[in-house]
């Protein structure tokens, strides 16, 4: 049995369910994440609804107990190691589905200094600074926010033959999947589940995403696919993606 997800339409960017794209959601007071590798705010991809078990909720009455959100360096693609687990340039991060808040935005810098738009840079034309604004909700937001709509498949015994039985039935492309739910991982290299960084168990798969066929939510994974794991015990988790 592999539970696909597809896109399930237009949601509100703050809404607690399954979603590519919008804005995070936390506990009052926390902070944008920052990129280790370049200091730059970290861009939010994606939040996935678990049950108690640390589960993804894949539909039904299933208890909405977390939220795993997950968030990666787009400021210098190629550059930041965001493709590795723990590297600081991605951040997944498993938190209690209630009493959440949008995460303010990040004042916005300059990294790259020799530009010489530093915090006194006054441009000549005033609509320069609603530009710059622009420039930097590309590289915090996606472009749009879509429901993660779940799709069983109980005959399918992996992603890839689920991929393929799904677009056999719908008639659309596979590109159109975005990942799956739970399962197991579908490596396009070699197995990397990380292990825990508490209890030094290995991590249990959430979520699988890939890009998708939209411009406006589609994710830099070089093309490739990420994989987000937890440990429901220690709530802990890591983000990854190979190509």
């Amino acid at each position: 049995m592999t539970t696909l997800i597809t896109e399930g339409g237009p949601v509100a960017a703050d809404a607690t369910v399954t979603r590519i794209g919008g804005v995070p959601l936390a506990p009052p007071g926390t902070a944008w994440p920052s990129c280790a590798d370049c200091g730059g705010p970290l861009q939010f991809l994606a939040q996935i609804v678990l049950d108690r078990s640390g589960a993804a909720v894949t539909g039904g009455p299933g208890r909405k107990d977390r939220l795993l959100v997950l968030f990666a360096c787009q400021n210098r693609p190629g550059v930041c190691q965001d493709w590795e687990a723990r590297s600081g340039a991605n951040l997944a991060l498993v938190l209690p589905a209630q009493g959440l808040v949008p995460i303010p935005l990040p004042v916005p810098t300059d990294l790259d200094e020799g530009e010489g738009k530093g915090e006194d840079h006054k441009p000549d034309d005033p609509d320069e600074f609603q530009d710059d604004e622009d420039d930097e909700d590309e590289v915090l937001l996606l472009g749009a926010t879509r429901a993660a709509e779940p799709q069983l498949l109980p005959e399918a015994p992996d992603f890839d033959s689920a991929r393929a039985a799904w677009a056999a039935r719908t008639g659309l492309p596979r590109n159109h999947v975005l990942g799956q739910l739970n399962g197991t991982p579908a490596w396009l290299q070699y197995d990397r589940t990380p292990s825990c960084a508490t209890c030094a168990e290995p991590m249990r798969l959430a979520v699988q995403l890939q890009e998708g066929p939209d411009p406006l939510t589609a994710m830099n994974f070089g093309s490739g696919r990420a994989y987000a794991f937890t440990c429901s015990p220690c709530t802990d988790a890591a983000f990854l993606w190979q190509c």
